[in-house]
């Protein structure tokens, strides 16, 4: 499929690596609250973290990339700061708690930067993957979660936007479409669901997909 990254690289160590994405305003926080309670209740070790910010470094750079008083951004620049914070997040957070066999929930990773740098600011996707796979030690989750919803009922309906939820209806239907797109690509690693079924069925068949991931931890 033009223009779409298929799901390569090297394996999450002897942890699980598990990553909700989507548009904003779909409810993705909600969910990885709702997973990583349940892990704790079955009582694994689970890091919760998420993206773009949750190192030191990563404050900055959301607070550049969020703040509506940035103002304009070069795509590119755009694009590499997004990097950089996916770099320290994958070095500090991600994988030393992967490689001690923790299971990693994130709200937002790669996929992010693909739909909305890429798709999103119309820069070549390819040019953005390789710059995104640098930054991450080309490291995939074994599953990523895709919650989809129309931009229109989603994002749109928000009146207090950070920079790039004020980045035009466009941006958000062409994000929202390479989502979908990198998920058809590679159904093994995703599960897609919509974003307004009830937060309880939606935990649920998230459950029910990581379960059989679980047997592979140390």
């Amino acid at each position: 499929m033009p223009g779409v990254v298929e799901h390569v690289g090297r394996q999450s160590g002897t942890g699980l690596f598990i990553v909700f994405e989507g548009g904003d305003a779909v409810g993705k926080s909600t969910q990885v609250r709702a997973l990583t309670q349940w892990l704790r209740d079955e009582g694994i070790s689970v890091v919760q973290t998420f993206e773009p910010g949750d190192t030191a470094v990563g404050r900055t750079i959301r607070q550049a990339v969020l703040d509506p008083a940035t103002g304009d951004l070069s795509p590119r620049t755009e694009a590499l700061l997004y990097a950089a914070d996916k770099a320290q997040h994958v070095a500090e957070v991600i994988a030393p708690a992967l490689s001690a066999g923790q299971v990693v929930v994130c709200d937002r990773y790669l996929d992010s930067m693909l739909a909305y740098q890429g798709a999103g600011r119309v820069l070549a996707i390819d040019e953005v993957a390789m710059v995104a796979r640098w930054a991450t030690q080309d490291l995939r989750p074994q599953l990523t979660v895709l919650l989809d919803l129309d931009p229109s009922e989603a994002v749109s309906t928000k009146t207090d936007k950070d920079r790039l939820e004020s980045a035009g209806e466009d941006l958000h239907h062409r994000v929202r479409h390479h989502f979908l797109a990198l998920a058809e690509a590679d159904p093994e690693h995703y599960l897609v669901l919509p974003a307004r079924l009830p937060i309880a069925e939606i935990a649920a068949r998230v459950r029910d997909r990581v379960r059989p991931l679980l047997a592979d931890l140390p």
